[in-house]
């Protein structure tokens, strides 16, 4: 594979160019109007217009990608995440176009696609999983009858949903009408398929995520868990690897868990197998992501192991250089999604013109980006601009490092999640690793981060004080010295 496509925008898209380069792969752009020059576009060997901003004209059109692959002579596409990423129709015209597909099989990304589906195609590897019913359900009679047999509060959850779209919460049977019938719009108007179905509500959740790999030689290895608790409307905004709170007995029996998942559904490539952890640490199965994860970049510090580079191989054809026994967790890592979006404002989007733009550098510092001092926030695509990371010996120290790399970020122009990110790292909550899924819900608010501000100037001013009072009295003044100088001129 001496060419590769990459059919996604932004930090991702250059994130795969850089490791595609370092293995000797020429690289394919495509951009949409919005983002002609966005660095992705100037980094690649070549670039391709696939049309305007709007990525149902752009990113989404299956036909103009695949001609974009045949007219520069490109091998293989590599999806990233996103857009056709977890698209099994995409992955099968992309073979049927006689391309390397960069990712799993078109019947993986079928069966992990759908939440029922997944749990139906696992039911016999002995994977625990949350109470509820496995089939897709729009009777609210039916509903009633199994929310009272699991036991209120219960979850109602989209079948080909994500990102939070057509879950509710719901407490009691009052309830239930109303919002079973806004979970299903909801996934009718986000998926096209309104199915949902019922899973009991599990109280106060970790979210853990294992790493998986798979080559096509029935090889299977995990890359351990990332902690991914910390979100704002079910989209992750922190994450971390290792977790604070795994013992190594339930890292292994999680992590063999995943590996069955992938055997479930014959998986190539890399993937990640997500799970409930509850507060007596009982994991349950919850979904498979079919694709590189946002967050892959805290699995690659502690493994060492680069996952673009290992997806490119697996794509290849060749077999896992590593078996589980060579993996071990070294240093702990951290990663904050950074979005345009105002902290102070509900997290509304926060778009216009990058008139600074100054990343943080130094050891342990990793910045994925697409942008640069000068470009424009679209407002067409997801909102986030890069991610930070941070990587130390332990916890401790990649999260002061992490507190440090965020003060020197600079953005000026747009607001961003910078503070909420740095509000998290310096919460007791947080620090303690006592926090869960409502860390959001039950610590921040806009008043507490504006709090935090005024403190933080309290003390800056204070600081600033102090020192104009020590070189007040260290201020030397010349000494009256007499010269013969005016006398010689007379």
């Amino acid at each position: 594979m001496r060419k590769i496509l990459v059919a996604n925008r932004g930090e991702i898209a250059f994130r795969i160019m850089r490791t595609a380069r370092k293995m000797g792969i020429k690289t394919v752009a495509v951009y949409s109007e919005a983002d002609r020059q966005s660095p992705h576009v100037k980094f690649a060997d070549e670039a391709v217009l696939l049309g305007p901003a709007p990525s149902s004209e752009s990113y989404l059109v299956m036909d103009k990608i695949i001609k974009a692959a045949k007219d520069t002579g490109a091998e293989g596409i590599h999806p990233g995440y996103g857009f056709l990423s977890e698209n099994a129709i995409f992955a099968q015209i992309v073979e049927d176009a006689g391309i390397t597909f960069i990712g799993p099989k078109p019947h993986a990304i079928q069966v992990m696609g759908n939440k029922l589906a997944a749990k139906e195609a696992v039911r016999d590897y002995d994977i625990p999983m949350v109470p509820g019913i496995e089939e897709a359900i729009t009777d609210v009679a039916l509903a009633e009858k199994i929310a009272n047999e699991i036991g209120f509060p219960i979850l109602i959850k989209a079948a080909a949903g994500g990102g939070g779209k057509g879950m509710r919460v719901v407490e009691n049977n009052k309830e239930l009408p109303e919002q079973m019938n806004r979970a299903i719009s909801e996934a009718e108007a986000a998926f096209g398929d309104g199915s949902v179905f019922i899973e009991k509500y599990v109280g106060s959740p970790r979210h853990i995520e294992i790493q998986v790999l798979a080559d096509t030689h029935g090889n299977i290895v995990h890359l351990f868990e990332r902690e991914c608790s910390v979100q704002r409307r079910h989209q992750k905004v922190v994450e971390e690897a290792p977790s604070a709170v795994l013992t190594p007995a339930i890292r292994e029996k999680m992590g063999d868990a995943a590996i069955k998942v992938a055997k479930a559904c014959d998986y190539v490539g890399a993937g990640t197998v997500e799970f409930l952890l509850d507060e007596n640490k009982n994991f349950y199965f919850l979904e498979m992501n079919t694709r590189l994860q946002v967050e892959h970049p805290v699995s690659e510090l502690i493994s060492g192991i680069d996952l673009v580079e290992q997806q490119i191989k697996v794509a290849r054809g060749e077999k896992l250089e590593f078996a589980q026994k060579d993996l071990k967790i070294t240093g702990h890592a951290l990663e904050v999604r950074v979005y345009a979006e105002d902290s102070l404002a509900d997290f509304m989007p926060s778009i216009g013109t990058l008139s600074t733009y100054q990343t943080p550098v130094g050891e342990g510092i990793r910045v994925d980006d697409g942008f640069e001092e000068g470009m424009e926030v679209p407002i067409y695509y997801d909102p986030m601009i890069s991610k930070l990371i941070t990587y130390g010996k332990n916890r401790d120290e990649a999260i002061q490092l992490m507190i440090e790399a965020i003060d020197n970020y600079k953005v000026e122009g747009i607001s961003t999640t910078l503070p909420f990110g740095k509000f998290v790292c310096e919460h007791e909550a947080f620090t303690s690793g006592k926090f869960d899924t409502h860390f959001v819900k039950n610590f921040y608010s806009p008043e507490e981060l504006e709090k935090k501000y005024a403190e933080e100037r309290k003390i800056a001013a204070v600081v600033g004080l102090q020192l104009y009072l020590e070189n007040q009295k260290n201020l030397k003044t010349a000494k009256a010295v007499s010269s013969n100088w005016q006398k010689s001129r007379t």
